[in-house]
């Protein structure tokens, strides 16, 4: 096959790369697009939408539970997790078609195969057998990344599973293992742990969710104890060793147990192995490529955004440095700060997060003013049925600035956009108090802390803080 060119080749399908390739054919840009899996990349496929097809499914089952409640008797209520699956995988197949359709449309050439470079601006692919080069003006890596597998806790697919394996089990475990407390495990430890699975979760470091507010965390940490799952932090899993009776032993706390399944998320890494990037020139740092804050590498024509760049694994952040990188490929001036990045953790309840935490500020000596108030004191909330909770904001001390905010409850990953898009604008607590909440919502939780930096809040006792 001869080569041919585009304006922009882009190497990776998933959040990052099918948007960069959408935004630069709109801009009406030649743009071709490959993929060596699925389009959707790991968000879609084996991450996000299916971890939160199932937690609907969690979901629904707690709603079940509150049924007596709401005056409703359950009888005869039974659950095939094999179903829940069939749902999920719809709900997959469906939004990548949807994928599919639009960069159709777009008139972006999709190419199903593996794709390295050949030189710097030269692309060698291979789709179905057979090989091919594409020169591109402007070249995108977007390939994401892959599950950390440490050689001691070496999977097999079955019974030792990371989170792209654990998606396509059929049969529901009695018993499962998650090894690793972050994000990734304290989601499936939530949705299995709530659909009657007994959890353990094993974690190296001194508590689950490093990275999020401690006394949000808490609220995650009573509801799973709740649900009898067994949190161990600072503990190494030694050994696993599937059976032949099946199940997996595994060896830790000076313990062994047998469990059904066992999950290891201990992390994800650059999914760069097999770019070539020698032969473009491109740096990288541990597999990383390196960028600078115009998602351009050192190579001026070739940019890379995402989970690649070893930065802030997270998909939307992956779609927002494709706007960037697509705008300085064609001639603009962007620059990617991530100074706002809101996050989302789907455990039960639900937590949520914004810019920096309590904890960050008294680590760089920042003084500040701290707002919260409790979902428990929502009339929505209790309405709901969902009065675990609350919304923590962090302002400075001088002049009230947003400097971070946390929520943990039902309705956090929605409610934190507020906050984000008031740190974006660089608002103060009170100008967020000020803005009138619709009542009774959820949002008013938001408006009640935000009141509550300067001792305001109407619905909590105490007095206005001097």
């Amino acid at each position: 096959m001869g080569a041919k060119e585009y304006d922009i080749a882009v190497i990776g399908g998933g959040p990052g790369g099918y948007v960069a390739a959408l935004r630069a054919a709109r801009q009406g840009a030649s743009v071709c697009l490959f993929e060596a899996d699925k389009l959707g990349g790991t968000c879609l496929n084996r991450g996000c939408i299916p971890t939160k097809a199932l937690y609907g499914t969690a979901r629904l089952q707690e709603q079940l539970r509150q049924a007596a409640d709401h005056g409703f008797t359950l009888q005869g209520v039974s659950f095939d997790y094999a179903q829940a699956v069939a749902r999920k995988d719809a709900i997959v197949d469906q939004l990548v078609g949807g994928i599919v359709q639009l960069l159709k449309s777009a008139g972006v050439d999709v190419f199903s195969g593996t794709a390295a470079f050949e030189a710097v601006n030269l692309i060698r692919f291979q789709c179905k057998g057979v090989v091919g080069r594409v020169k591109a003006r402007n070249i995108i890596v977007a390939t994401g990344s892959r599950s950390v597998r440490p050689k001691a806790l070496a999977g097999d697919g079955k019974n030792i599973l990371t989170s792209t394996e654990i998606l396509a089990i059929k049969d529901f475990p009695e018993r499962l293992l998650v090894i690793g407390g972050g994000y990734i495990g304290c989601e499936f430890a939530s949705i299995f742990a709530a659909l009657s699975c007994r959890v353990t979760i094993v974690e190296q470091l001194p508590r689950i969710l490093a990275n999020s507010d401690k006394q949000i965390v808490r609220e995650v940490e009573k509801a799973l104890a709740e649900r009898e799952v067994e949190i161990l932090t600072g503990v190494a899993v030694e050994s696993l060793a599937v059976q032949e009776k099946g199940g997996v032993e595994a060896r830790f706390a000076g313990r062994v147990e047998t469990f059904d399944k066992v999950l290891v998320s201990v992390g994800r890494a650059p999914n760069s192995t097999g770019l070539n990037l020698d032969a473009a020139g491109v740096e990288s740092v541990r597999g990383a490529i390196s960028v600078d804050d115009h998602m351009r590498t050192n190579v001026p024509t070739i940019f890379a955004i995402g989970d690649v760049t070893g930065g802030v694994q997270l998909a939307h952040v992956a779609s927002a440095q494709a706007g960037v990188a697509v705008d300085n490929a064609l001639g603009g001036d962007r620059v990617y700060s991530g100074r706002v990045v809101p996050s989302a953790v789907f455990t039960l309840p639900e937590i949520a997060q914004v810019g920096l935490s309590e904890e960050d500020c008294k680590a760089q000596g920042i003084a500040t003013s701290i707002g919260r108030f409790a979902f428990a004191a929502s009339g929505k909330a209790l309405c709901d049925g969902e009065s675990r909770g609350q919304v923590k904001i962090v302002a400075e001390k001088d002049g009230g600035r947003l400097l971070g905010a946390a929520i943990v409850g039902e309705g956090a990953s929605t409610m934190i956009a507020e906050l984000a898009l008031a740190m974006d604008q660089e608002l103060t607590a009170a100008q967020v108090a000020h803005v009138i909440h619709a009542h009774p919502t959820l949002p008013e939780i938001v408006m009640e802390a935000a009141e509550d930096v300067d001792g305001l809040a109407v619905h909590k006792a105490g007095r206005r803080r001097t």
